[in-house]
């Protein structure tokens, strides 16, 4: 579902420590090093600036294989010094057989390791809650970015609306709006790529970067971004490695 979700922290340092000490104990080992980011597969870390300041109240989900690697992740955080959010336990709440643990990142956003039946096969991130001044704004949004991203609405409810694929999901829930996250989804062509940002912009949206080649991330690269309702950027992203040795 998710291609990639990138996060910006106050101080990269203390944010990758912090991330380079928990996701280990769910078996996710840094994938990339370098001087713009650091990236664990399909999640991403950046140092904020003031063009694009920290990320806050977001809420992450990582796949855990078992629940003793929900403890291993909780436990890893605490014993470094970090925040509990919530000590590894059942929470059928969310669904008969969900075990989570909960610590809090540098900046203050929720990092959780999940376990439940439904397992991340291709990434990971399990998860993601968005916090947003204006539900039905944003359930507006993120269904017609579904159209082109390959997504669906999967439930509504008081106070949070979900989205979901085959093996993720994110929710956006009623509240003081999360700030500067990045949410990129997987384009099968880059047509579908021009679709989605002509639509959305058709549709009175904000445009954050029309569909073009970024080189900067790899050749042959092709994306468009547009900004949700909270100013939050969405990307669709079509990897062409056609003719890439």
């Amino acid at each position: 579902m998710f291609d990639h979700v990138t996060i910006r922290a106050s101080d990269r340092d203390a944010s990758q420590r912090f991330y380079a000490t928990v996701l280990p104990a769910l078996g996710i080992e840094l994938s990339h090093e370098g001087e713009s980011y650091v990236e664990w597969r399909d999640f991403s870390l950046a140092q904020a600036t003031a063009e694009r300041p920290v990320t806050r109240r977001l809420h992450l989900g990582f796949a855990a294989p078992s629940r003793a690697h929900v403890d291993a992740f909780w436990r890893a955080g605490m014993e470094a010094g970090y925040t509990s959010d919530g000590e590894p336990g059942h929470r059928p709440q969310y669904s008969p057989d969900y075990y989570g643990g909960f610590l809090l990142d540098p900046d203050g956003n929720s990092a959780e390791a999940v376990h439940h039946a439904r397992p991340r096969r291709d990434g990971t991130l399990d998860h993601l809650w968005i916090r947003v001044a204006d539900l039905g704004a944003a359930r507006r949004f993120y269904e017609r970015v579904g159209e082109h991203a390959g997504y669906a609405r999967r439930s509504e409810e008081r106070g949070r609306v979900g989205f979901g694929s085959a093996s993720a999901s994110f929710s956006v829930v009623e509240g003081p709006p999360t700030e500067q996250v990045h949410l990129a989804f997987p384009a099968p062509d880059r047509e579908t790529v021009d679709g989605f940002h002509a639509a959305l912009v058709e549709a009175g949206y904000r445009d954050n970067g029309a569909p073009g080649e970024r080189p900067v991330y790899h050749a042959g690269y092709y994306g468009a971004f547009v900004l949700d309702p909270d100013g939050n950027s969405v990307e669709l992203v079509y990897h062409d490695r056609r003719g890439i040795v």
